[in-house]
């Protein structure tokens, strides 16, 4: 048996090294490294005091693992961090958001509009009888209203449970009846792909379940026909027309949730993870002004997440607006009407910092660089990449065909419970490896350590964990104590472990290796699906690839792949190009690591935000029925993958 935790197979040598240019105004300098080592907490309290406050702390930290409190005593309200202080302070005129829908409709945004409509929501929401401590359910298209919706919310300290709009109305219900919602906020329907996509049927046949929800308040933005239920539902516009301009917002404590956003379970049961204002909203702001290198006179800042996912809140909604940032939102799919939609929309609003997951990179890449190369990016000054490790490839494609080989790139690890980057290169300061997120923040404290908690020697790898307290911490899973204690402080006591595998290169620099759930183990070896994935696009043939470890009588767990060819690669003749695929895989990281079998495949499935499901593709690797898979952007693929396995032969 191998002793290694986590097996460190690829080796990545490249380093690329920041301009002159860049590093000199760059936000974050090296000592700020040294600042925060010397004292984590009078730190963080530093970053704190950028907020607007109401009353100042009496205590930075309260941690009582696994529970920690911020900023203790501090009251403040997060709409006018937002806000109101940008407009106070004379910056009223400067766009806030240039939203552009899908058909091509657009509209510009200044913070003093946005004010106002915020304000103006509020008030129709205390009109609907939400109090503070109410939970309000936001069920809604990637629309300026639903940036609207979440900071009226925070205005008057009711936490939003924002669920994406891809979601079925099973999963809306089990999330309304979670959080005890008593309002819910939608739209008729929003655009994608071309056509108008419904989402009030889905809240009607939601709300056909046992739930509390008194009223249900509707934006029209496609304008299709709806049912109406006149005692229940009120038009957006009816109400917020109706309302007055003028709100004082109320100050709430630093610990006072903000809002809950359910992440899947291992369970059928989705987590509500929550989180409170004070010390979120400090760690937002801060990683978003030095991780970006925010300038926000100047800076078009694009975040191409949804306000669904963790991504939006943090890096739409609430980091950029308290940072005075102006952005683009866009509405729909990255290749409608054409593959070029995204490069159109930097080269239109003169995008200087895009951040967006490495699926999307992933699938540029396969439809070719025709489509970049087609639109002036030239106003990009800095890249970045979130939702699951990024390979070299794609990194190294990302940095030369979108960021013309000028623009820093950085490679961001955080997750749903941690609300904010934790691990990232600091553009001007941090060399950085391609793949690598290479160290943690200044402030955080993350290792990677082996099964027993000690931490691994340089060169190994073993399960990443948190093991001091930081400001933008889930405070738990919304009414289930020991489901958070279970999930996230058991293995390690009082450390935080969220399931993700690392290593450590011989430079200290640490390499994501996804869950560990998804480790590999061939013949002793624990093998991370990102390392086989990452060399199978290292390929000059393959485009994405997705991995998963089947039962193996005679190696316990045997590699089987799945690979997405690149545009204009035919599928070779016979088994040759398979082949090559295997043998590349060895030479690569070792015959250890080759596939037992390889399936070329049209598409991977993938949930609406970009995440592979390997669960699924490892009933199919495993001959099982394929489990539920109702969040999956198009559910027909699991079909069509299964009879191709079937039809393929594994190497003996």
């Amino acid at each position: 048996m191998s002793h290694e935790t986590l097996e460190n197979l690829l080796n990545e040598t490249r380093t690329f090294q920041p301009s002159d240019e860049f590093a000199a105004v760059a936000n974050a300098q090296p000592f700020i490294y040294a600042q925060a080592n010397k004292d984590r907490i009078a730190f963080w309290e530093e970053q704190a005091a950028l907020l607007q406050w109401d009353r100042h702390w009496d205590t930075a930290l309260d941690w009582q693992p696994p529970y920690a409190k911020w900023f203790v005593g501090g009251t403040l309200n997060a709409s006018v961090n937002c806000l109101d202080r940008h407009v106070n302070e004379g910056r009223g005129e400067r766009i806030a958001f240039h939203f552009e829908g899908e058909p091509g409709d657009t509209r510009t945004i200044t913070y003093a509009q946005l004010l106002t409509d915020v304000k103006k929501a509020a008030n129709a929401l205390t009109e609907l009888g939400v109090k503070t401590g109410d939970r309000v359910a936001i069920y809604m298209p990637m629309i300026p209203e639903a940036a609207i919706a979440m900071l009226a919310c925070a205005r008057i300290g009711a936490p939003h449970s924002v669920v994406f709009g891809g979601f079925s109305a099973e999963a809306l219900l089990s999330r309304i009846q979670d959080a005890d919602a008593s309002l819910v906020i939608t739209a008729d329907g929003g655009f994608r792909k071309g056509s108008a996509f419904a989402l009030k049927p889905a809240v009607d046949e939601a709300l056909l379940g046992e739930t509390n929800v008194k009223k249900v308040l509707v934006v029209k933005r496609t304008g299709q026909e709806v049912a109406w239920d006149s005692d229940r539902d009120i038009w957006w516009h009816d109400a917020i027309d109706r309302a007055s301009d003028e709100h004082v917002a109320a100050s709430f404590d630093s610990e006072h949730p903000l809002f809950i956003l359910y992440t899947s379970g291992t369970t059928a049961k989705p987590k509500g993870i929550f989180h409170t204002t004070g010390g979120y909203l400090t760690q937002v702001a801060f990683t978003h002004r030095m991780v970006f290198d925010l300038k926000p006179e100047t800076d078009v800042f694009w975040c191409t997440a949804d306000v669904g996912w963790i991504t939006g809140h943090s890096y739409v909604v609430y980091g950029p607006l308290i940072n005075g940032a102006t952005q683009v939102m866009y509405e729909g799919t990255p290749d409608t009407p054409h593959k070029g939609r995204i490069f159109e929309i930097v080269e239109k609003y003169g995008v200087t910092i895009l951040y967006t997951a490495p699926t999307l990179i992933l699938t540029w890449m396969k439809w070719g660089d025709e489509f970049p190369l087609a639109h002036n990016l030239s106003s990009l000054r800095l890249l970045g990449s979130v939702g699951e490790p990024i390979n070299p490839e794609a990194w190294i494609w990302y940095n030369l065909i979108i960021g013309g080989g000028r623009c820093p790139i950085v490679d961001t690890w955080w997750q749903t419970e941690t609300g904010a980057i934790m691990i990232s290169p600091l553009p001007g300061v941090t060399a950085t490896k391609p793949g690598s997120a290479m160290r943690p923040l200044p402030g955080i404290s993350a290792k990677v350590v082996d099964e027993r908690g000690n931490p691994v020697e340089k060169g190994h790898g073993g399960y990443l964990i948190l093991d001091q307290p930081w400001p933008s911490m889930l405070r738990g899973i919304w009414g289930e104590p020991d489901r958070y204690k279970d999930n996230y402080w058991s293995k390690f006591d009082g450390i935080y472990f969220a399931g993700d595998g690392a290593k450590l290169d011989d430079d200290g620099a640490i390499w994501l290796l996804g869950r560990v759930d998804d480790v590999m183990n061939v013949s002793g070896h624990r093998i991370s699906t990102t390392e086989v994935e990452s060399a199978l696009v290292s390929h000059e043939a393959v485009a994405e690839a997705a991995v998963v470890g089947a039962a193996d009588a005679m190696t316990g767990q045997g590699i089987v792949a799945f690979v997405i060819l690149r545009s204009g690669i035919a599928h070779a003749e016979g088994d040759e190009l398979i082949q090559q695929l295997r043998n590349h895989v060895a030479k690569e990281i070792g015959a250890i690591a080759k596939p037992r079998q390889i399936l070329v495949v049209a598409e991977l499935p993938k949930t609406r935000s970009g995440k592979i499901m390997r669960r699924l593709l490892k009933d199919v690797a495993e001959n099982r029925a394929v489990g539920d898979s109702t969040t999956l952007a198009d559910p027909n693929i699991m079909k069509l993958i299964s009879a191709g396995l079937r039809n393929s032969t594994p190497e003996e």
